[in-house]
C-alpha cells in the first residue's frame, strides 16, 4: 500500500499545480509585451547639438510653434521667441497659391525665473481662417524672416476622417530625438499633436535652468511650427521651487505657451476643450484644483452637456496623471481625479482618455470602477460598454529614463503593457471606427507594437474585448 499511496500523493499534488497554475493565468490580464527594451541611462543630448541649433540671423524668431486658438478649429495661435530685441509682433500670412497677404498682431512677454531673463516671447492669434486649406506664414518681419505653414483642419463634421499624434513625457534626451524622428517619419500622418503633458524637464536642472525651455523650443520646432500641438500640463511644468523663492506654478509655461481657454468658458489655461473636425477634445489638469466647486470641476460638470455627438461623435480626453496604472510608478496619484470624475466619463461615454506620467505604455480594457463607496466595499474595476479605454503614453524619452517595474498579476483591465518609449497614431476614420496604433521606437517606422480598431461609444457601442470577462 505504501508505494501506492505516495503515487496517489503524487498525483494529487500534480492536478493541484495544474489547477492552481491555471487560476493564475486566468486572473492574469491580458498581454505584457514579451519586447524588452535594453536597459540605458536616458541622457539629455547636449546644447550643442544640431536639434538646439539658434537659426542664423539677426534675431532671428526661434522655438516657433502653433496650437488650435478657438474651439472650432478657424484660428490658430502662433508663437515664437526672439532673444536679441523685442522684433516685430506682426504674422504676415496667406493661403497656398494666393498673392493676397494679410497681416496679424500679436503681443509679447518677458519673465524672471531665479537667475534667468527670458528672451521676447510673442504670441499672435490668426483668425477667420477656412477650413481645409494651406496657409503660408511669417514671422521676424522687418529683421530675419522665417516663413513655414500649416493646415486647418476639415469643417467640424461627423465623418470628416482626421488623424492625430500623440507623444508624451517628452523631454530632450537622444531618445527624445528618436520619438520625434519616429513620428515625423511614420507613414501615416498626424495632422495634429495631443500631447499629455511634461515638456522640457527644466525643472530637472540646478534651480530649474530655463535655458531648457529654451533648447527644447527649437527642439520641437521642427514639428510644433507646422501642425498644432494641443497642450496638456503635467507635474514638469509646475516649476514650483520656493527654495529659491519660485513660487507661482506654473510661471515658464504660462508665458511661453498659450490654449484656446477662454473661448471654451475656462478661467485658466490649463483646462479647455476644442473641437477638430470628427473630435471633441476635453483636456484637464491634473495638478490644478479639482474638487467639488473648484474652478475646474464647475466648469467640466458644464462642459459635458455642451458636446453634441451628431456634431463631433468623437469624446476623447487628455490629462497628465493617469486614473489606471499596473506599473509601480505614480501608485494611486490619479484616484482622487478618477473618483470626481469617472461617473461623468461614464455617463457622457468618453470614447478614449490619454494620460502620461508613466514613463511607459499601457491600454486598457473598457472598464469603471464608479459602483464603490465607503459603504459597500465594491471595490474593483468592471467591464463597462460607456466606459472610455484609458491609454498611457508617457513614454516619450524624457532623462527620468523608463518605468520597468509593473505590478504582477497583471490585472484584467489592463490589456497590454510594455515598458519602451514611442509615439501612437490615433486615426478617426467616420463617426463609427477609428484606427489606433502605438509605435516603439525600436521598430521600422511603418511597424506597430500595439494596435486597436475604436467603435464610437455612441454610434457604435459594440464590444472590442469579448475575451474580458469581469
Amino acid at each position: 500500500m505504501g508505494p501506492v499511496r505516495r503515487f496517489d500523493l503524487f498525483s494529487f499534488l500534480l492536478v493541484l499545480g495544474l489547477v492552481l497554475n491555471s487560476f493564475v493565468l486566468f486572473c492574469n490580464g491580458g498581454q505584457t509585451s514579451s519586447f524588452v527594451r535594453k536597459v540605458e541611462k536616458t541622457v539629455d543630448m547636449p546644447l550643442d547639438s544640431d536639434v538646439f541649433r539658434v537659426p542664423p540671423g539677426y534675431n532671428a524668431p526661434q522655438q516657433v510653434h502653433i496650437t488650435q486658438g478657438d474651439v472650432e478649429g478657424k484660428a490658430v495661435i502662433v508663437s515664437w521667441v526672439t532673444q536679441e530685441a523685442l522684433g516685430s509682433n506682426t504674422v504676415i500670412y496667406w493661403k497656398e497659391n494666393s498673392s493676397k497677404k494679410y497681416k496679424a498682431q500679436g503681443k509679447s512677454n518677458t519673465y524672471k525665473y531665479y537667475n534667468y531673463t527670458s528672451g521676447y516671447i510673442h504670441h499672435c492669434p490668426i483668425r477667420n481662417l477656412e477650413y481645409d486649406t494651406k496657409y503660408y506664414y511669417m514671422v521676424g518681419v522687418g529683421q530675419t524672416e522665417r516663413k513655414f505653414w500649416f493646415f486647418t483642419p476639415p469643417e467640424v463634421g461627423p465623418d470628416v476622417p482626421y488623424t492625430f499624434g500623440l507623444i508624451g513625457d517628452l523631454g530632450q534626451t537622444f531618445d527624445s530625438n528618436i520619438t520625434l524622428t519616429h513620428y515625423e517619419n511614420n507613414p501615416t500622418k498626424g495632422q495634429a499633436v495631443m500631447f499629455v503633458g511634461d515638456l522640457s524637464y527644466a525643472d530637472q536642472y540646478p534651480n530649474h535652468d530655463n535655458n531648457r525651455w529654451d533648447s527644447w523650443g527649437r527642439f520641437v520646432e521642427r514639428s510644433t511650427a507646422y501642425q498644432p500641438w494641443i497642450w496638456t500640463v503635467g507635474n514638469h511644468e509646475l516649476d514650483f521651487a520656493p527654495e529659491i523663492k519660485e513660487t507661482r506654478p506654473f510661471k515658464p509655461f504660462k508665458h511661453r505657451y498659450r490654449t484656446p481657454y477662454r473661448s471654451s468658458g475656462s478661467t485658466e489655461p490649463f483646462w479647455y476643450s476644442i473641437k477638430r473636425g470628427p473630435a471633441y477634445i476635453i483636456v484637464l489638469a491634473s495638478y490644478s484644483a479639482y474638487g467639488k466647486y473648484t474652478p475646474q470641476y464647475t466648469w467640466l460638470e458644464e462642459e459635458f452637456p455642451k458636446v453634441n455627438r451628431t456634431e463631433t461623435p468623437w469624446l476623447i480626453v487628455l490629462m497628465h496623471s493617469p486614473w489606471y496604472n499596473s506599473y509601480d510608478y505614480h501608485y494611486m496619484e490619479g484616484e482622487t481625479m478618477r473618483v470626481m470624475y469617472e461617473p461623468w466619463f461614464v455617463k457622457n461615454k468618453v470614447d478614449v482618455v490619454f494620460a502620461g506620467h508613466v514613463h511607459a505604455y499601457e491600454r486598457s480594457e473598457r472598464i469603471s470602477n464608479i459602483a464603490y463607496n465607503i459603504v459597500n466595499g465594491i471595490c474593483a474595476p468592471v467591464k463597462d460598454q460607456s466606459a472610455p479605454v484609458y491609454i498611457t503614453i508617457g513614454d516619450g524619452g524624457n532623462l527620468e529614463g523608463l518605468a520597468t517595474k509593473m505590478t504582477e498579476p497583471q490585472p484584467e483591465y489592463s490589456a497590454f503593457r510594455e515598458a519602451s518609449f514611442g509615439h501612437a497614431i490615433f486615426s478617426i476614420k467616420n463617426r463609427t471606427h477609428a484606427y489606433y496604433g502605438w509605435h516603439r521606437n525600436q521598430d521600422g517606422y511603418a511597424v506597430k507594437g500595439d494596435t486597436m480598431w475604436f467603435h464610437n461609444r455612441f454610434w457604435h457601442p459594440i464590444d472590442e474585448s469579448p475575451s474580458f470577462d469581469s
